[in-house]
């Protein structure tokens, strides 16, 4: 007689094993290894990316690692900006549509989109074209828009 096959539901119900939560498994994934770099910024592009991680240092959460094979800014395991390839350019940061829309306008050659970010609420940055200025109340902005509430508040506490 021919061994019947049994589904994968009726084995982990005989064995009794569970299949891992959704909380196990986003936990896995927080705490497995980023996507190994693939593009390793130059020149300029280097220099600039630099400085951006300077002005974010003493943001509180901040992490410096990778995305999608290319540096990256995080809060607390979150995306708050990443540095495109030079084929792509330009850092990609967390920004609302409404204040996207507004810097897009104020200086079209520094703020971009692609089709990709069009339905994403983050902004582009032409690096060489920024004025540099500008960039900490951004880099704070997008800071706001990623950090949970209770680091924003203890931040803004702490710079009162």
């Amino acid at each position: 007689m021919a061994a019947r096959k049994q589904s994968p539901k009726a084995l982990t119900k005989r064995a009794k094993i569970k299949p891992a939560s959704t909380r196990a498994r986003k936990r896995a994934a927080k705490d497995a290894e980023p996507a190994p770099l693939k593009y390793h910024p130059t020149g300029a592009i280097a220099e600039a990316y630099d400085r951006v991680l300077a002005l974010t240092a003493a943001l509180p959460g901040i992490e410096h690692t990778r995305a999608y094979g290319t540096p990256c800014i995080k809060v607390l395991g979150k995306v708050m900006a990443r540095l495109r390839s030079e084929s792509e350019g330009g850092l990609a940061l967390r920004c609302d549509f409404a204040d996207r829309h507004m810097l897009m306008q104020a200086d079209p050659r520094t703020f971009y989109v692609t089709d990709h970010y069009l339905n994403y609420p983050m902004v582009l940055i032409n690096l060489e074209e920024v004025r540099w200025d500008a960039m900490p109340g951004l880099l704070e902005t997008a800071w706001r828009l990623v950090a949970p509430r209770r680091v924003i508040d203890e931040y803004d506490a702490k710079s009162r």
